[in-house]
């Protein structure tokens, strides 16, 4: 298998690069379901409150594997955060029987078990493993990618990644991408940002749009499918700096990969 350096970007939005095509093009994209799903939240099973702060959607249809998973108990979930308190939908899915994996480098000791299913562990996702050679790098040393780290719990399925990584999830996603780790998913349910490039993303405004764009094109020729999109009207309504293309900075963004039947 080769090795993949860089996602293939997608032709510009038009003859000539321009934001607002570019603009247009992503917007429309990530404004549309490809698939339907009946059933997206978890108020069909126990132990679920409605408080949850964000629609952390996830597909729950008879189709796909996750809603058989967790009757099962067999799912299991990830989460990737920042010091956020709002952990309703990890608790959900802990009440509901599944396996969950809490992420957060903000937490007190390395690792910790509440409850039967449910774990929080000092650890921060990113795009790249620390360079033991480079000093720099040994703060860093919590700092793993999603596939280093699923080699280390011995894990080869993940049923749900859900990432709200204030503007990492990018190149997290390209990481994913690029080393097929995305592939031992089922549903992915993202937080986007889009207030600035993101972190380690540079280009001019109408290149940063395409990168995102070609990002999320890899992931349907992944065969996942984007089955709800929620636009987050209390952030700050702006576009790369810009008050502009009625956009809201930060989207709620849910897939599901439609070869995990």
């Amino acid at each position: 298998q080769t090795v993949r350096w860089h996602i293939e970007l997608q032709p510009w939005a038009s003859p000539t690069p321009s934001l607002n095509y570019e603009a247009s093009r992503f917007l429309k994209y990530i404004s549309t379901s490809q698939i339907s799903c009946e059933h997206t939240n978890l108020n069909s099973l126990k132990g679920y409150s409605k408080t949850a702060k964000k629609p952390w959607s996830i597909c729950l249809d008879e189709r796909f594997s996750l809603i058989h998973r967790i009757r099962s108990k067999q799912c299991r979930l990830y989460s990737l955060g920042l010091g956020n308190d709002d952990n309703q939908f990890e608790l959900s899915m802990a009440n509901s029987g599944c396996e969950v994996h809490r992420f957060d480098p903000s937490i007190k000791s390395a690792h910790i078990q509440e409850g039967r299913h449910l774990w929080y562990h000092r650890l921060s996702i990113d795009w790249r493993d620390p360079n033991p050679a480079i000093a720099a790098h040994k703060l860093h040393s919590n700092t793993k990618k999603l596939g280093t780290v699923l080699n280390e719990f011995g894990h080869q399925k993940i049923d749900v990644l859900k990432a709200d990584v204030e503007s990492a999830e990018w190149k997290i996603l390209e990481n994913l991408i690029l080393e097929d780790v995305v592939e031992q998913i089922g549903q992915l349910v993202f937080e986007v940002h889009m207030h600035w490039p993101g972190f380690e993303v540079s280009g001019n405004d109408s290149t940063v749009v395409r990168y995102w764009y070609s990002l999320l094109r890899e992931l349907e020729l992944k065969d996942f499918r984007l089955f709800h999109t929620y636009k987050d009207l209390s952030k700050p309504q702006m576009f790369l700096k810009k008050e502009a293309f009625n956009a809201s900075s930060c989207y709620t963004l849910s897939w599901v990969n439609t070869r995990w039947k």
